[in-house]
């Protein structure tokens, strides 16, 4: 099935790597404008060496660990490209693999504001601009860890589950009037980011080690690939997306089986 989105606006934050540079991959590919943002230059640069011959990339700078940054990014974007479709709320992550008890108010805070905050900041954003166009897709990147948790990841796991019902909640508000938004919340994945961190505190000798211990669990023994996020996002921003409206969608391998 081919999905054309010519014409619309996509943002995706955290866009220059891993995750979210797979899933603008698969939006410009289907003919998208997308803007990214991201703090890896030299990825935000080899992202640009691909795409800007189409005029369709715009590669932003920007906070999105205050309401400023995240609501002056959409800004951009709509300056750049037009009214946003489609809203991709994919930075956040781990600040400290540690037992709880050792975590810092400080390190509590700054994984509240990249991966919660940044999301509610985001979608209320995006919303302003769907909600009387009464259409649009927002995306938001949970984690596997948002459906059970792991020792160490105590926060990061707490964020991901209220991202998880805060989709809920919000679009039970907003999906009669055309905008659905999904979460999307996948197992390990292999990115040069997540297996740098991955191993520490955890006593693991590698990334195959890594690995093992996340999949063990899993239907498919393996970690999901980028290329398969990118296309699932694809799918839902298509018009056969708003099945998964509120849906908060694992996409783990069979590892939590929910």
């Amino acid at each position: 099935m081919s999905i054309d989105l010519t014409g619309q606006t996509a943002l995706i934050t955290g866009g220059t790597r891993g995750i979210g540079r797979a899933i603008a991959h698969a939006l410009l590919g289907a003919g998208a404008k997308v803007a990214v943002s991201g703090r890896n230059a030299a990825k935000a640069e080899e992202l640009n060496e691909r795409w800007a011959a189409t005029g369709r990339l715009c590669v932003l700078e920007g906070d999105v660990m205050s309401k400023d940054g995240m609501e002056s990014m959409i800004d951009a974007t709509e300056k750049h490209f037009g009214p946003l479709d489609i809203c991709v709320l994919n930075a956040g992550g781990v600040n400290n693999t540690a037992p709880i008890v050792e975590m810092t108010d400080e390190e509590w805070q700054y994984e509240l504001d990249i991966n919660l905050n940044h999301t509610f900041w985001g979608t209320r954003r995006a919303l302003r601009t769907m909600l009387p166009r009464r259409s649009g897709r927002i995306i938001c990147l949970s984690s596997v860890e948002g459906k059970h948790g792991k020792p160490r990841i105590a926060g990061y796991a707490a964020n991901k589950h209220a991202i998880n019902g805060f989709v809920k909640g919000v679009s039970r508000e907003v999906g009669h009037e055309g905008v659905i938004v999904v979460s999307l919340c996948p197992g390990i994945v292999v990115t040069d980011a997540l297996l740098e961190k991955a191993g520490k505190g955890l006593g693991l000798g590698g990334v195959d080690e890594v690995i093992q211990l996340y999949t063990q669990n899993s239907a498919i023994k393996r970690a999901v690939t980028l290329d398969e996020i990118g296309e699932f996002t694809l799918f839902l921003c298509g018009p056969h997306g708003a099945a998964f409206a509120g849906g908060t969608v694992s996409l783990d391998g069979g590892e939590a089986f929910y």
